[in-house]
């Protein structure tokens, strides 16, 4: 039985780790990335079945890794989930503009991110 994977990219390591073991128990195998150069050099290596993005990151922003995915032919197709404390209008129009699949905004349900991830 082949694991769908996701990739995490999420700057805050106790998020990341939370993440992490709860879509493991879900039956998720789950790649970690800290930083957004990190995580799109992982992508473009070796693509997930699905990405949950953070916006605010140390290096490459995450509306920025969203554009840099949707302008490759090799992962133009990745749903993206962006996962973010950033709660104003302009922001999701702006992510769901440059490509992203969903928007997501912290503090979230567990619960909820699960349907997400499924739908």
């Amino acid at each position: 039985m082949v694991r769908e994977r996701i990739a995490v990219i999420e700057d805050d390591p106790d998020l990341a780790g939370s993440l992490r073991m709860a879509l493991e128990r879900d039956g998720f195998e789950v790649t970690h990335y800290l930083t957004g150069r990190d995580g799109l050099d992982g992508l473009l290596g070796s693509p997930p079945d699905l990405v949950l993005l953070d916006l605010n990151l140390p290096d490459l922003d995450g509306l920025s890794v969203c554009r840099e995915l949707r302008e490759n032919p090799a992962v133009r197709d990745l749903p993206v989930i962006i996962l973010t404390a950033r709660i104003e209008e302009s922001d999701r129009v702006l992510g769901l503009e440059l490509g992203a699949d969903d928007y997501v905004t912290k503090p979230f349900s567990l619960r909820e991110l699960r349907s997400r991830i499924r739908a």
